[in-house]
């Protein structure tokens, strides 16, 4: 036993004094330099590409060069090209899509990644798309990046009308795949139409009218009111059931975004709500008119009525409020105010907030009050709610500023001669009011500190405006 562990532990000594001379210096091949290659590429849908680069390596014989083209549009999630040139017919949508060179070596099976960018164009791809009501017709323009108005661009692209009683224009676009563009929804109050992002046509890939856009269609439709949600599919209300459009599959398979079947209860809802998108899951708050109550519906669309439950009940009951609704605004996931008539006509003010992320689903009233200038809000009032806290209203001819901490009423500094505002609308960054009154669009600086300063106003839009979107 003791010779083994002489034996051991002279073995362990010789180990530990052995010097490694081993050589490690290693030899790196060179790696190629690619000129050429620019960083993106602005290409006209329906227009070749070609990208032609310049590579220099010491043996060029041994390289081969491979293209990718990321596209959620083809079922293979992208397009793939060899060869020293990438050359094709570009046929894709006036969206920004990620795109890669691979340079690889065959002699020693190492490749080389070069990313770049390719931005398809079409004469909508950046501009401004406006929703009119012109005698009793719906309406769509097209506003360039220079302010050139294209009136009714829907007729003109399409050849036929829109549906009467335009209520909203939604740009789809899909927040969580780099907000890839999904085209125009057009809302009537009983149909709507879905235009492609690149051409304004109705849509050939998708349902391109509301009817269509039923996995089983009610016989008859009606509007409430319609939100975008994250992925680029629309909820709402329709015939007073609440419809979420369906994301569960590929958002360019001709059934996303459809609607299934309403959320399953015994109800009838007021055409206003709110929404909260938290930890991946839509919740939703609506009033149901006839018990006149605050009703709670998740993403499913799944609807819980009064699941949930009351802090107190000292400002008011939300399962009982006994008034109708105007309208509601939610600002920043967090505040949320309810406008509702009382049976004597007087307009209140309630505001609460919910936390509906985690058991138990709890609703929280803060106030009830008269508001401060009841004259202002009729059923016509247009509502916008910034994040700052400020609410935005219009009455007849202008359009005013409130801030219910300090109940402050403020009319915004631009007129418009005379017409009545028919729309209001938020700069992506709110720094920008945009009114819509006349045949005419009024953009007023309200930074902070400006109240409505009149910056620019564009002019021929075809009857008053109802709604509007933006592709920067």
């Amino acid at each position: 036993m003791k010779n083994h562990l002489t034996i051991i532990i002279c073995f362990l000594l010789l180990t530990a004094c052995y010097k490694d001379k081993g050589n490690y210096d290693i030899n790196m091949p060179p790696t190629p330099i690619v000129t050429g290659l620019d960083s993106i590429y602005n290409v006209v849908v329906g227009d070749s590409l070609i990208i032609t680069p310049k590579v220099t390596i010491s043996n060029t014989d041994s390289l081969a060069l491979e293209w990718r083209i990321s596209s959620p549009e083809v079922a293979s999630g992208a397009l793939n090209f060899t060869g020293p040139s990438l050359r094709m017919l570009f046929g894709l949508q006036s969206n920004l899509y990620t795109a890669r060179l691979t340079v690889y070596n065959k002699k020693n099976g190492i490749r080389y990644y070069f990313p770049f960018l390719i931005q398809g164009i079409t004469a909508f791809t950046a501009g401004t798309t406006v929703l009119s009501l012109d005698n009793g017709v719906t309406r769509l323009s097209f506003i360039t990046p220079g302010g050139e108005v294209k009136p009714n661009i829907y007729e003109t692209v399409n050849g036929h009308s829109l549906p009467p009683n335009p209520l909203a224009l939604f740009y789809m676009k899909d927040k969580q795949q780099a907000d890839m563009a999904l085209g125009y929804w057009i809302v009537c109050k009983n149909g709507g139409r879905r235009l492609n992002v690149s051409s304004l046509q109705d849509d050939p890939t998708y349902p391109n009218t509301l009817a269509a856009n039923f996995f089983s269609a009610p016989d008859t439709i009606v509007v409430g009111s319609m939100q975008q949600a994250i992925r680029g599919s629309m909820t709402g209300i329709i015939n007073d059931k609440f419809y979420a459009g369906f994301t569960l599959t590929w958002n360019q398979a001709a059934t996303y975004g459809m609607f299934g079947d309403y959320a399953t209860g015994n109800y009838n809802l007021a055409p206003s709500f709110i929404s909260t998108f938290i930890n991946g899951q839509y919740s939703y708050i609506a009033f149901e008119k006839d018990k006149q109550q605050f009703v709670r519906i998740s993403g499913t669309p799944y609807y819980y009525g009064t699941q949930y439950t009351t802090t107190s009940t000292t400002a008011f009951d939300p399962t009982n409020v006994g008034m109708s609704l105007i309208h509601m605004e939610q600002i920043n996931s967090g505040d949320c105010f309810a406008y509702c008539k009382g049976s004597d006509g007087t307009v209140y003010e309630l505001k609460f907030t919910v936390s509906f992320t985690n058991s138990p689903y709890t609703f929280t009233p803060v106030h009830k009050r008269a508001f401060i200038q009841q004259s202002l809000i009729n059923e016509n009032t247009k509502w916008q709610a910034a994040i700052n806290g400020v609410l935005y209203l219009t009455s007849g001819e202008k359009v005013y500023r409130y801030n219910p901490l300090n109940q402050e009423v403020r009319a915004l500094e631009t007129s418009f001669n005379g017409n009545t505002v028919s729309m209001i609308k938020l700069s992506d960054n709110q720094d920008t009011l945009i009114a819509g009154a006349g045949n005419s669009l009024y953009y007023m600086d309200i930074s902070t500190g400006k109240y409505g300063v009149l910056t620019k106003t564009i002019t021929g839009i075809p009857g008053q405006p109802v709604d509007m979107a933006w592709r920067p």
